[in-house]
């Protein structure tokens, strides 16, 4: 008796182990943010998706209203030590020089082509849109896209050495599938520039060229040798940052979003606009608190300064996502 209880209880474990696999293993297949930690940020996120997709609720969201708006610099990807757009305008004014001979003795162009980085970004905003204007422009619209586009299929991050691309964020890849999926509309806003985003966008976040808002140079129509071309102009158009942020989603997109992803002081405005005074809305701010696996920075920082954002994101119960604690994984595993 002894023995044939001792193989039914042996019997039962098995199953038992088995049925728990299943479900572990069903879950797994069925979990919109697997690289999420269950905490209260991925919950806060799939109780609003819920919400907003449940017509029998007061919470529900008409497909047509459903608009989500990300940064990208330290939202959808890295940006330390420096915005990698402006790695690839370094890049561009090296391949530029040759005909422009004045540049070696103009700054900020002398100091970025003897490789001196520090110096050439000592006139802080001034000096960096003097290297975007000059690198950006002078050129077919089609002519910069296959520029940024052959760059980024060579080049590497200084610190990871991974290809730009592979420096996204891969919570957040799958958290643009997630509200894809329940029928949102998902739109890079971003202080990059609007034409260098377009270039990889599709590829690399499923969001297409149109639903990108950026800062841009003026441009103008020309015919040129029998050919019809938009030509990128040394001038300034827009910039999509800060108070410029909700201006552009309004001239972009036409409709006030009800989802707002940022990770800087820059992005404060757009999450206002979204989430003040409106009922059903959902805002956050990454946080990057992990030194180890990415960079931990904050109020300090040159580059995405998070300072005065933090306690009017408490203030207002706006998610406050903590990149060590919420996320299980950084980057995509390639």
């Amino acid at each position: 008796m002894r023995t044939l209880l001792f193989k039914l209880n042996s019997a039962l474990l098995v199953v038992m182990a088995y049925s728990i696999t299943l479900c572990n293993a069903s879950y797994a297949a069925t979990d919109p943010l697997p690289s999420w930690q269950d905490k209260e940020s991925k919950k806060k996120i799939i109780t609003f998706v819920k919400q907003a997709v449940d017509k029998k609720k007061d919470t529900f969201i008409p497909p047509n209203e459903r608009i989500a708006v990300f940064d990208n610099d330290g939202t959808l990807w890295a940006e330390q030590p420096l915005y990698f757009q402006l790695f690839f305008a370094f890049d561009q004014l090296k391949n530029m020089a040759p005909n422009h001979p004045e540049w070696k003795t103009e700054e900020p162009f002398s100091s970025v082509l003897k490789g001196d980085i520090k110096s050439a970004l000592a006139g802080g905003e001034e000096a960096i849109l003097k290297i975007i204007v000059a690198s950006h422009s002078g050129m077919s619209t089609d002519e910069f896209s296959k520029a940024a586009r052959e760059w980024l299929n060579v080049a590497t991050h200084p610190t990871t050495k991974k290809p730009y691309t592979q420096m996204v964020y891969q919570p957040m890849l799958e958290l643009l599938s997630y509200f894809r999926d329940n029928g949102f509309k998902t739109f890079i806003v971003s202080g990059g520039g609007i034409d260098f985003l377009r270039t990889f966008s599709e590829e690399v976040y499923g969001i297409p060229p149109e639903q990108v808002v950026g800062s841009s140079l003026k441009a103008e129509f020309k015919l040129q040798e029998q050919q019809a071309i938009i030509k990128r102009l040394p001038e300034l158009n827009f910039i999509d940052d800060k108070a410029g942020k909700p201006v552009g989603i309004y001239q972009h997109i036409g409709r006030k979003p009800v989802v707002a992803f940022g990770n800087s002081d820059g992005d404060l405005p757009m999450l206002q606009w979204t989430c003040l005074q409106t009922k059903n809305a959902l805002c956050a701010l990454i946080h990057h608190t992990d030194a180890e696996r990415e960079w931990a920075y904050d109020k300090d920082s040159s580059i995405g300064k998070l300072k005065n954002a933090l306690p009017i994101v408490e203030k207002e119960g706006w998610l406050l996502i903590d990149m060590k604690n919420d996320w299980n994984t950084i980057f995509p595993n390639h």
